[in-house]
């Protein structure tokens, strides 16, 4: 079982870039859920380097100036937004990014900068903002002069003061600025500025510092400062700070004087979140500001022109010091690249970096997955394609913002709500029609939740009624419900929170105000109806309580389980089989505490228990289902990964396999398919769940376990399609067979198929076959899989929906992939797995493709003209076969018998053969091709037309063969017979009589091979 990525390839938050200066086409960029990225054309392709690592969010990368292979990655972004997730300190590769090893600072969990001394790539310091959602005292700026083997914190404040960015003099590393930033978020405000913020230099490489302060620098109360020195002029500086009388300053003698050259309010606001600035390396006026656009000064920072980057809200920035029309770009759309300074950028669509909140799938075939990205639009995306593959074209926005939920409606896939905030659309995607439905149209941007009159936050609750598609719940810090598509909305509960007025106050710190409602408080954050008992409603708040109401919200009970004060109810899961039963997801991270909580009740809330045996500290809870076709078999989405239960909780493993770390906001079980929404690396979906339905202790036991597969489609599948480019994996090619081995077999391993009859329409093995096969042209050509795999553990093999292939003739060339079997008919097959001489049966059901119902008999009429064309293909390449072993005979008769005279009438006869010979082979195949396009050439024959007349009447499922396919085929077998029946009387006369010559001259008699067939040896069942 492997997780397959979906996409969309559209890039995610990233803070962190960095270009290798030599290297014009390398560079590393830091996702702040998604891991180490990196390009070695130019950004054209980005690879991931993190994936195996134990943590995704980076907030810095630097090179090592002096060693390109010596990298470093601070883990833990430090531009903290109400999604952010943390980091375990600092990542060290010395290998190019290849291989990674965690080499200290833990528990500084979010990093602002870092950077390598450019004479010694172990000298290394750090800014170290630390916890984002309280004290600790591993913060500040650290430096290691041993390549991460020991820290020495150089600088620091206090437990609630932390380091955010760090520079060298270009042409000094002993001169050294840094800031320290005073900052705090809760679950109900955050709070950027206080007495420890301050900007520091250092004469000694870091050892020792000197706080800066007057000399033209603001007073009073500091915020988050970001600085920069040129490379141009080492006593040129630059600082953004955040101030009362904040700003962009500028020192010309090396940090001793300042002047605040420009008060612009377009780089002033949400200081928290920006204030960057870069130094142009050559020209010491050149300067850049970062905000939701990049901007670019060429006189010193009194003025700035916007930049055309790519996306918004910009982070980062990589300028190469040799060469400045070099610039990297990192920002909430991903990272860009540009070489003209500035005028054109690199596409940030390669990318599978976005970070969605919740997840919910269609009933549409294929089925789309929804969800809402951070810093970018709502998105449905298929969750499979007949082209191979999910590219762009397979993704569409869905009508809504960036936060929330994206929930199709059941009976008609195009009609999609969403929501942002408080505002919810109804989308019609046959029309384009984007209808607001909001229960409350207003704009609250700047208002304190106290001032409002409905507290609708960043995720409010959405849902269709399981019940009534036409009934729409949302919730702010009570519930709304409509009949009628959002045209009305009706309260139908009080305020469900505990309404602490201390706690709804504006948001953004001494200095700033940033009221987003990330920071409204005391709301419901979780709701859901029971999927059993109709107008069962949960709701849980994100202050810590659970309500739950049995009539549709006209009384409501407070069933608020046992829980520390203030955590947030994420998620609730009414049980697809139980009304009384319901899980919740609890998360507390936002208060510091970084610990797993899930609750269960099976008693409408009068009781829960506590479920998180074996998932670990900081595998903090987002989501919590259940599988709705096994009850107790639970899924939960975590900070961490994915872990599932199979016995309802009461003890939990990791479902990780080779999903890459990213935080899991939310999932859902759609058919028999696992679908995750990553907060770092897009959809993702476990295919084929059925085998953990079937998982049970005694069964671990066997030798061998062959699991009942999921019921096939009979699906065309694309010979060829183009990975080589930025695009989303199809589910594994065919029927899914599922098996386990306690041990990998050191005998031969046998996959049968049996039709309804018991008779063996597909016979495989774990031993490979040659067979001669067609050397490769095309890269995008899928190679068939015809191998199965026999190794210890689990195994999946995807039968291709196909019988035997006919006999093949070694070194054919074809055009396309040459003939292959017939595609199966819907219909009940058995699947048998013999290993050792023991096997072991179960039932597989291939419907048909869900988009051509009705066809079943026309496929009928299809399949039987199918599977007699294959009978005479199979019958031309056994005359083919027959005409090369007996010429090959002949030919070896003439190497080792030549010279005698006495055999030459032999041989004289056996030549007069072989042109008889060569004449029915030519006729049958066309064999002066020896490319895909040889028939260009020269031309094709019966070989090369049957092969592509067996694609023709494959290509399509809705008709029947047509009167011109029968016709042809008719005209086909005809000439095949004719070429047959010459070669059956060249066998029963001419070989007959040259072989009789060539056995009175004592040679070896010429032997006709029988045809080879796939009869498996019988085994007994277990």
């Amino acid at each position: 079982m492997q997780w397959r990525q979906i996409g969309p390839f559209r890039g995610g938050r990233a803070l962190a870039i960095e270009g290798v200066p030599g290297e014009p086409d390398t560079y590393y960029f830091g996702a702040v859920a998604g891991g180490v990225w990196k390009t070695t054309d130019g950004g054209q392709n980005w690879i991931p380097l993190f994936d195996k690592e134990d943590i995704s969010s980076i907030g810095a990368i630097a090179v090592a100036p002096s060693d390109h292979n010596v990298v470093y990655a601070g883990t833990g972004e430090a531009a903290i937004r109400g999604n952010t997730t943390y980091g375990i300190g600092i990542y060290k590769s010395i290998d190019a990014g290849k291989t990674w090893k965690n080499v200290g600072l833990k528990d500084s969990r979010q990093i602002g900068a870092l950077i390598v001394d450019p004479r010694n790539a172990d000298v290394v310091l750090v800014a170290a903002l630390g916890h984002a959602f309280g004290p600790n005292p591993e913060r500040g700026i650290f430096r290691t002069a041993d390549g991460g083997k020991t820290w020495t914190k150089v600088l620091s404040k206090d437990e609630n003061t932390g380091g955010i960015d760090v520079v060298f003099d270009p042409h000094n590393p002993n001169i050294v600025f840094a800031s320290l930033w005073q900052a705090r978020r809760q679950p109900w405000f955050f709070s950027s500025g206080g007495a420890g913020s301050g900007l520091y230099r250092s004469e000694d490489n870091g050892v020792t510092w000197k706080r800066l302060e007057g000399n033209g620098l603001p007073e009073g109360i500091l915020g988050k400062i970001g600085v920069a020195v040129s490379g141009a002029d080492s006593n040129r500086v630059y600082a953004i700070i955040e101030a009362k009388e904040g700003g962009l300053f500028r020192s010309d003698d090396a940090g001793q004087k300042w002047t605040r050259v420009n008060d612009d309010g377009r780089f002033r606001q949400r200081a928290w979140y920006f204030s960057k600035v870069y130094a142009d390396p050559k020209s010491a006026d050149t300067v850049y500001l970062l905000n939701t656009g990049a901007f670019r000064s060429v006189d010193g920072g009194k003025t700035f022109n916007l930049l055309p980057a790519r996306h918004g809200d910009h982070h980062g920035l990589w300028i190469d010091p040799e060469n400045p029309n070099r610039i990297g770009n990192a920002n909430d759309g991903g990272a860009s690249i540009s070489i003209d300074g500035g005028k054109t950028w690199t596409t940030q669509n390669n990318q599978p970096t976005a970070q969605f909140y919740h997840v919910a799938v269609d009933n549409a075939f294929p089925y789309h997955i929804y969800g809402a990205q951070q810093d970018n639009s709502n998105v449905g995306i298929a969750s499979r394609t007949d082209s191979g593959v999910i590219g762009r074209e397979n993704w569409f926005q869905a009508g809504g913002g960036e936060c929330g939920f994206v929930v199709p409606d059941p009976r008609d896939w195009h009609i999609i709500y969403s929501n942002s905030e408080g505002y919810i659309a109804r989308y019609n995607k046959s029309t384009e029609d984007d209808q607001d439905i909001s229960p409350l149209p207003l704009d609250n941007s700047g208002h304190g939740a106290v001032d409002l009159t409905h507290r609708f936050q960043w995720v409010s609750p959405l849902l269709l009624s399981p019940h009534d598609p036409d009934v729409i719940y949302t919730a702010a810090e009570c519930v709304f419900k409509s009949a009628d598509h959002g045209q009305s909305w009706t309260q139908i509960s009080g305020d469900l929170t505990k309404n602490d007025k201390t706690k709804q106050q504006p948001s953004g710190g001494p200095l700033t105000n940033d009221i987003t409602s990330v920071e409204y408080y005391d709301t419901i954050f979780a709701l859901t109806e029971s999927p059993v008992d109709k107008g069962t409603l949960w709701a849980g708040t994100d202050d810590g309580l659970i309500h739950v109401s049995t009539d549709d919200g006209a009384h409501w009970s407070n069933v608020t389980p046992k829980m520390p004060e203030w955590s947030t109810v994420d998620l609730i899961e009414a049980s697809p089989y139980d009304g009384k039963t319901a899980y919740a997801a609890i998360d507390r991270h936002k208060l510091d505490d970084f610990k797993p909580y899930i609750v269960k009740t099976t008693d409408l809330g009068k009781t829960w228990s506590s479920i998180i045996n074996g998932i670990p500290d900081g595998a903090y809870v987002h989501a919590v289902r259940e599988d709705p076709k096994k009850s107790g078999l639970l899924y939960a989405g975590t900070e961490l990964g994915v872990y599932v239960s199979f016995d309802a909780g009461a003890h939990w493993q990791p479902l990780q396999l080779n999903l890459p770390r990213s935080p899991i906001h939310d999932l859902v079980v759609k058919n028999d398919d696992l679908v995750v929404a990553t907060h770092g690396r897009s959809f993702w979906v476990l295919d084929n769940i059925t085998p953990l339905r079937q998982l049970s202790a005694p069964a671990t036991n066997s030798d061998f376990i062959l699991y009942q597969p999921q019921t096939a489609l009979r699906l065309h599948y694309p010979e060829e399609f183009d990975k080589r480019q930025p695009v989303g994996d199809n589910p594994p090619a065919g029927a899914m067979i599922d098996y386990y081995f306690k041990t990998a077999p050191k005998d031969e391993v046998t996959l049968d198929i049996l039709d309804g009859q018991g008779k063996v329409v597909r016979h495989l093995s774990s031993k490979e076959k040659k067979e001669g096969e067609q050397p490769p042209e095309w890269p995008d050509r899928v190679e068939r899989v015809k191998t199965i795999p026999a190794n210890e553990g689990m195994n999946r093999f995807a039968w291709d929906i196909r019988y035997n292939d006919p006999i093949q003739t070694p070194g054919a060339f074809y055009g396309g992939t040459g003939p292959k079997g017939s595609l199966a008919l819907p219909g009940n097959y058995q699947v048998k797995l013999t290993v050792a001489g023991k096997s072991q049966t179960v039932p597989l059901k291939l419907m048909i493709d869900p988009r051509n119902k009705g066809a079943e008999a026309a496929l009928q009429k299809q399949f039987t003209l199918s599977t007699q064309v294959t009978d005479r293909i199979s019958q031309l390449h056994q005359a083919i076969n027959e005409i090369r072993d007996l010429k090959a005979q002949i030919k070896t008769l003439h190497f080792r018998f030549g010279d005698d005279e006495k055999l030459k009438p032999a041989l004289a006869a056996a030549d007069d053969l072989d042109h008889k010979m060569s004449d029915v082979e030519k006729e049958l195949i066309q064999v002066n091709m020896k490319g895909s396009e040889g028939n260009l050439a020269f031309p094709s024959v019966l070989n090369e037309r049957f092969d592509a007349f067996s694609h023709f009447i494959d290509a399509g499922d809705s008709t029947e063969p047509t009167k011109s396919q029968l016709e042809v085929f008719q005209t086909l077998g005809k000439r095949l017979d004719e070429q047959l029946a010459k070669w059956s009387q060249l066998k029963s006369q001419d070989v007959v009589k040259v072989s009789d010559m060539i056995k009175q001259a004592n040679l070896p008699a010429l032997i006709i091979t029988p045809p080879k067939t796939e009869t498996p040896k019988e085994t007994k069942s277990s």
